[in-house]
């Protein structure tokens, strides 16, 4: 796999010095994402597809809780 070399922070990083949030990684093949609190510590590396397929999950709607 080729080296992360460039992280973005998400833009809901909220207030103060933006450390509570999550970066991310982009490559044509495959998705990082890290904890931008422990940015030396371990990430998440996803195939695009399946990471593109996540996301799209969680914005459908869901049903209402009973």
């Amino acid at each position: 796999m080729t080296a992360i070399t460039q992280w973005k922070k998400s833009s809901y990083s909220g207030g103060g010095d933006g450390n509570a949030c999550v970066e991310i990684a982009t490559h044509p093949t495959h998705i990082a994402i890290r904890d931008s609190k422990t940015p030396a510590g371990a990430n998440l590396t996803f195939p695009t597809g399946a990471f593109t397929a996540f996301l799209e999950t969680l914005k459908s709607p869901r049903p209402a809780a009973r």
